[in-house]
């Protein structure tokens, strides 16, 4: 494996650590600034907006060498997670939040142009898919560390670990990753001239409806294991890194599939078994062993679709190559805030109805992904 490759994953490792480690923590947090649990949500809120308003970052810095745009990105997300870890109250922690997900976005969108231009012949998607897998790897292993070391020292330490992991991979960024070729500038109205074509709207709309029918689901996914399939607390933190594992194996798996059947197709089969393993869940969730199977199974399918969305957007956004890349995370973090809203009006019904609700959103993201597969496919 290619250590530019691996240094590109460094980054994303980082991201996801802080990006979904508060939903784990905020009682702690809550306690320690002496505010609510839902006023804590908000710090979850600041990340997502951050990352939508981060985005327009890149039509700054387009002109710059793609290197020096990775770098810079690490850097904002060195400070942002530094101030969290330090924030004495509730507003300076909301504007740390808001700052560590400034450069979530963008840097999927670089780094994923990157990792394309760094890969050998025909790997471009498991280039993309080892990027991703930073990710994932904070899935598995960084949300429980965050979670465990929050209850037993603070949670500001998984704030001031990521901080410094960004510092580690500044330094492992400028030394393994070389410099590539930038992208021709088309402008600022060329930026977004992709948008006016309806392939790049298919794959956005897939993204945000398909990962919204998942968090439907996962974003009650606790509460669903202890109430519906009679898992122990105790077990929750167990689950959590099977979960993580499926992420890991989904995403993997899918970057070498996508080399090879196309991301289009790809994309296409799994979106599609989201739509059927969320049904299952809904009549099987009573069954813990169905249950932990079938959730591995969703969380791989979740992050068996971003490779091919990520390669995807950057194939049909000609002249906005970096804007269509962060574009697929502000859809993603949309369908993430969607699903967790429908999925709260389906708990009070029960705690397997989320799942039942996430089955149309999935439903939907298949079919605009089968329309992009049976009209653009070919193009792409």
């Amino acid at each position: 494996m290619k250590k530019s490759l691996i240094a590109l994953a460094f980054g994303t490792l980082g991201l996801g650590i802080a990006e979904f480690t508060m939903m784990g923590i905020l009682p702690y947090v809550a306690a320690d600034l002496g505010i609510s649990i839902p006023t804590a949500g908000h710090f979850i809120s600041a990340y997502a907006l951050g990352v939508c308003f981060g985005a327009p970052l890149l039509l700054v810095a387009r002109k710059k060498p793609l290197k020096h745009i990775l770098i810079a990105l690490m850097v904002l997300m060195t400070v942002g997670n530094i101030c969290a870890s330090f924030a004495p109250n509730y507003w300076i922690l909301l504007i740390g939040r808001f700052v560590s997900g400034l450069p979530h976005g963008a840097y999927f969108g670089v780094a994923s142009i990157v990792a394309g231009k760094l890969a050998d012949e025909g790997k471009g998607a498991e280039a993309v898919s080892i990027m991703i897998a930073g990710m994932t790897v904070a899935n598995l292993f960084g949300v429980p560390l965050g979670t465990s070391m929050s209850h037993l020292m603070s949670w500001r330490i998984i704030f001031l670990m990521v901080g410094c992991w960004g510092i580690i991979t500044i330094y492992y960024m400028a030394r393994w990753i070389p410099q590539v070729e930038g992208l021709k500038d088309t402008g600022f109205k060329g930026q977004f001239r992709f948008l006016k074509k309806p392939a790049p709207w298919l794959i956005l709309g897939a993204t945000a409806l398909g990962n919204g029918g998942v968090f439907c689901w996962y974003s009650y996914i606790n509460p669903l294991l202890t109430e519906v399939s009679g898992f122990r607390d105790e077990s929750i933190t167990a689950l959590m890194v099977l979960a993580g594992f499926g992420m890991v194996v989904g995403n993997l798996v899918s970057g070498r599939l996508s080399d090879r059947y196309t991301p289009g197709r790809v994309g296409m089969v799994v979106q599609g078994m989201i739509a059927i393993v969320l049904l299952l869940i809904f009549f099987l969730s009573p069954n813990p062993w169905c249950s932990a199977i079938l959730m591995a199974l969703c969380t791989a399918g979740l992050f068996a679709v971003s490779s091919p969305e990520q390669v995807l957007i950057i194939r049909v956004a000609p002249g906005g190559e970096m804007l269509g890349g962060a574009c697929v995370q502000m859809a993603f973090n949309l369908g993430n805030a969607i699903g967790a809203y429908v999925g709260g009006l389906a708990v009070g019904i029960g705690y397997q109805y989320p799942a039942l609700f996430g089955v149309p959103f999935a439903m939907v993201g298949f079919s605009l992904f089968l329309l992009f597969y049976k009209k653009y496919q070919a193009q792409y």
